[in-house]
Order: structure tokens, then sequence, then C-alpha cells
């Protein structure tokens, strides 16, 4: 694992009116770390990540990405620096298939006499390769999302933002939905993405998950960091603890 952190956030505040969703809020990701964000609803999690992701701009700190600040004004420009987020509700298109998932927004075209049309095998073959990088198993290709089960579809979208050469991935409650025997894919999924060195925030409500697959935790509360732990070195007691305040 490299020393030099691939993002960074630094006292950063983000408020809403009259309430402070993110109060001089810092913290560090490195290459091939997995990092877990903790809190009750309301603790500032989904708004930490939105600020990251180009959803919102911080009112008062700053966004460190591979060692230059950076200032985002919609999500696509943080997707095209290499930082992708993958919501609970994954934001796939369930009536096309893999490949059209894995470049919605970004088809390849080609000509047929003269005619622009979208190249779908370039599309399927290339998802077929990146599926195949992460060891995941799907035999068909073609067939619509909506005939995948929740983990599959999970991993396209984790497939997704591999293929557009993601740095930095945030998961937002990956494995909330999903079986146990799917969660625990969802798991071997993020363990593989920390061996190619993506580092990888993951927001969860399952202390379970968050100890089988992290490095490090921090837990927000009320919009400050409550406290930050390896998690070699602290307990699910003691994060249930800072996240209530007791």
């Amino acid at each position: 694992m490299k020393s030099e952190p691939i993002l960074e956030v630094r006292e950063v505040s983000k408020r809403f009116g009259g309430v402070h969703a993110l109060e001089k809020v810092s913290m560090q990701l490195l290459p091939g770390e997995v990092l877990a964000l903790a809190g009750d609803n309301g603790a500032g999690k989904s708004t930490l990540i939105k600020t990251i992701s180009g959803v919102h701009r911080p009112d008062e700190g700053s966004i460190h990405y591979g060692g230059k600040e950076v200032s985002f004004d919609n999500p696509q420009q943080a997707r095209d620096c290499g930082i992708e987020t993958i919501y609970q509700d994954l934001a796939l298109a369930d009536n096309l298939d893999v490949g059209a998932n894995v470049f919605l927004g970004r088809e390849p075209m080609r000509n047929v006499f003269g005619v622009p049309v979208i190249d779908r095998q370039k599309m399927r073959r290339e998802a077929a390769q990146t599926l195949k990088v992460l060891d995941i198993q799907l035999t068909r290709l073609d067939r619509p999302l909506r005939s995948l089960s929740g983990g599959q579809r999970q991993a396209v979208a984790i497939g997704r933002a591999i293929h557009w050469k993601a740095q930095v991935l945030i998961m937002d409650e990956p494995t909330a939905a999903l079986g146990v025997p799917e969660q625990r894919k969802v798991v071997a999924l993020i363990r593989s993405l920390k061996q190619s060195g993506v580092g990888v925030i993951f927001i969860s409500h399952n202390l379970g998950d968050i100890f089988a697959v992290s490095d490090r935790i921090i837990v927000l509360r009320r919009g400050i960091k409550a406290g930050e732990r390896n998690i070699s070195a602290t307990t699910p007691d003691e994060i249930v603890r800072l996240m209530v305040g007791g």
C-alpha cells in the first residue's frame, strides 16, 4: 500500500440553511484501502460523499485528489477524474443489457454504410473483459438487467466503475438489499478492488460487513467526526458508542 493518499478531505463544512450537515470534517484515503463511514441517519455520511463526488460544493475547506486541490461542478467531472459513486439504487437501466449499462452515457459508435450506430458487440466484449478481471461470472451479457439478481446487478455497477478506470470508488450501502450469499460476494468484490489498488469508501449500517472488509473506520455524528479507528484496534461495541455519543 502506498503512503501518499489518493484522496484528502480537509476541514470541510457544508450547511443547508441553518443546518450544519458537516462541520470541519477531515479524512484521507490511501490507494488500495477500504475506509468505512459509519453513523446514524443524519450523521452526515451522504453529505460527505456527495461533497466528494461533485453533487455538493463545500462551504468551507477543500478536497484534494491525486495530490492536487479539486473542485467539481457536477458528478460527471468527478467521474472523469476517476471518482465513481455507486448509490444504493445503483442507477442502472433495467431494460438494457450488461454491456449497455457498463457504457451508459458513453456508448462507442461505429459506421454502417456511413450511418453511426451504437457498437453493441464492442460494449459486450469489453464488459466481459472487465467482469472477468473482477472474477464476476455472468453467462449471458445480452440479458436485460432486470433478469439478474441483486448481487449480479451490484457486480455490474462495480464493473462499470472499474472499466472507466476509477481510482476512488464510493459505495453507499452496497449490501443493504441483498441476501447473505450475495452480501458475501460483494465483500469478495471489494477485496478484489483492494488488491487492484482502488481506494474504496464504504458506507454501511452493517458492522459485520464493515469489520469484514475495511481497514479503517470513521464515525460521523451530527455532522462532526466523532472518531477514527483502525479496524484491527477497535470493536463493534466501541463503534456503536462513538455513533450514539456514549
